[in-house]
């Protein structure tokens, strides 16, 4: 009796639980059907919190779990959304949406492997299941991705990546390590607001997230802010001491900062071979930091002008501006190298480049300058032609113009071939023309200013050429050869008259040490210009002179 009493007694004390149980189910099932009235219209954050108080009020569910799961998803919190979908298949393993929603979290994070698993699971319990079907292909296909991409990056394949990592976070929009892999090529391809942004989202989420700081530290050293990628790296390495990337970038970043530092001192003391040394350093620290090293290529480039080695300088002015096309600098200082070099249509080209990008009155005249000299280097080069500097004298001019008139004067070559002859000829003829020029105050300065010669009356072809012969006075040509008034002239055997010259009909010279005076029968100078050749052929001689100026002696011509 008293057994049957004390059960009776708990029989008593347990059925009140039980109704209480039934309650708290019911109470449940209300929860449930408003969580899924704002799942269908879309308020998740309300359904959210009506599921939770289903959980709350029958813990052991694994439908209200799975319910919440969905919510979660929907919400973008997939990592909170695993944990509800993993203990909703462990409450019931044969909950096929559980198994589902397991497998999509664990692909929307990344982890596709983990997710295969789950979605096998799904079809063992429902092998007929398409949506289990179709997730475990996405889950297969990410792997694949994953794989193809680690192996591009290895290759440098940059671009291949990103595409890769594209497609990838089409399943799984919440992994944060395709996000950083997509950042940290997106920076290494030199799209470093792109790279910034995806890192930057992530740092809003996560504020620690390391590989994010390093990728924000990556972008500003590529960008060349190298004092800020520091603080970057180094706050990364606080939140993962051994975070390797960082660490190497960190180092790197400290190296190409000093030496770049010291070449820019050692430049500014003058010690341009050291500048070399220190820039051709640093640009061995970090082939992938682009922007810095096309400053240290234009850097280098600058030293070697100086150092007047012009070839060199355009070769590192050129890789500056292959590494960064947008460097105005390195573009004008090629552009001077080209001009120093007297390469006018590359400057000219460099010069459009710059004025398109900078429209600035330095710019313009810069372009002019260039435009001017390239339009002069296509006319002939009468300096070159008398082999002086375009600064030369008026003396140094003469001196040039004799030399170059006695080299290739026809009758120094009247022994030579026919086209030999003919080359000769047509110098003699520059050589004429270049003395006219530059002889002339005023058509030396036209002439030096890029004007066209041919306007005034200031012809630079054959016209100019006859005028001036016009005007030659035969018995004046040798003020410039007073040392070669010999037996044999270097014109010709018989340009100077001998002894015997009276068998042509030839009056006597008289002079004395004072000044001598001169006549000559009409019979000689006609044979003298036939000896000289063609007035109009040969081109201009000599202004006049007295004869008395030849070497300073009376000497008798006859």
């Amino acid at each position: 009796m008293a057994a049957a009493a004390e059960c009776d007694v708990v029989m008593a004390a347990t059925e009140p639980e039980l109704l209480d149980d039934e309650e708290a189910k019911r109470e449940a099932e209300t929860f449930k059907e408003q969580g899924n009235a704002y799942y269908a219209k879309k308020d998740y954050n309300e359904a959210y919190n009506y599921y939770t108080k289903a959980i709350d009020m029958c813990p052991k569910n694994a439908s209200y779990y799975g319910n919440r799961a969905a919510t979660l998803m929907m919400l973008g919190r997939f990592r909170e959304a695993l944990g509800d979908a993993q203990q909703s298949v462990r409450l019931d393993d044969s909950f096929v949406r559980g198994h589902l929603r397991e497998g999509k979290c664990h692909l929307s994070l990344g982890n596709a492997m983990a997710a295969c698993r789950s979605f096998q699971r799904a079809l063992e319990l429902d092998h007929k299941n398409a949506q289990a079907q179709q997730e475990f292909k996405n889950a297969n296909a990410v792997m694949e991705y994953e794989k193809i991409a680690e192996t591009d990056f290895e290759k440098r394949d940059f671009r291949k990546v990103v595409f890769c990592m594209d497609r990838a976070l089409e399943f799984a929009p919440a992994c944060h390590r395709f996000k950083i892999l997509k950042a940290e090529c997106l920076a290494m391809l030199g799209r470093y607001p792109e790279a910034q942004s995806v890192a930057s989202d992530i740092l809003r989420m996560d504020s620690t997230n390391a590989d994010a700081l390093y990728v924000r530290g990556l972008c500003l050293y590529y960008e060349d802010c190298i004092e800020k990628a520091v603080q970057f790296f180094v706050q990364a390495l606080r939140m993962a001491p051994d975070h390797e990337k960082a660490c190497i970038a960190c180092r790197n970043a400290k190296a190409l900062k000093a030496k770049k530092e010291d070449g820019n001192k050692a430049f500014k003391e003058g010690n341009y071979k050291l500048a070399y040394e220190l820039y051709t350093e640093a640009l061995g620290i970090d082939p992938n930091n682009i922007k810095t090293n096309a400053k240290l290529y234009c850097n280098r480039g600058t030293v070697n002008s100086k150092l007047r080695k012009l070839d060199d300088a355009i070769e590192d002015c050129t890789n500056a501006v292959k590494l960064d096309d947008t460097y105005i600098k390195a573009y004008l200082r090629r552009a001077q190298c080209y001009m120093d070099t007297e390469q006018y249509e590359e400057a000219v080209r460099d010069y459009e480049k710059v004025y398109q990008t900078e429209k600035t009155k330095e710019h313009k005249q810069l372009l002019k300058n260039a435009q001017l000299e390239l339009k002069k280097s296509k006319r002939k080069d009468y300096y070159k032609i008398l082999g002086v500097d375009k600064n030369a004298s008026e003396d140094e001019i003469k001196k040039a113009y004799r030399k170059r008139a006695l080299m290739h004067h026809p009758d120094r070559h009247s022994g030579a071939s026919a086209e030999v002859q003919k080359e000769e000829e047509k110098k003699f003829k520059e050589v004429g023309e270049a003395f006219t020029i530059l002889s002339d105050p005023k058509k030396k300065t036209r002439y030096d200013s890029g004007q066209d010669l041919d306007e005034e009356g200031m012809n630079m072809g054959g016209e100019l050429a006859g005028a001036a012969w016009d005007e030659f006075d035969s018995c004046r040509m040798f003020e410039f050869f007073p040392k070669m008034l010999q037996r044999e002239s270097l014109f010709g055997p018989n340009l100077i008259p001998g002894p015997n010259s009276n068998r042509h009909g030839v009056k006597q010279m008289q002079s004395s040490v004072a000044g001598s005076q001169c006549a000559v029968s009409s019979e000689e100078a006609s044979a003298s210009k036939g000896r000289l050749g063609s007035a109009e052929k040969h081109g201009p001689m000599a202004p006049a002179c007295n004869p008395s100026t030849l070497g300073g002696r009376g000497e008798q011509i006859t």
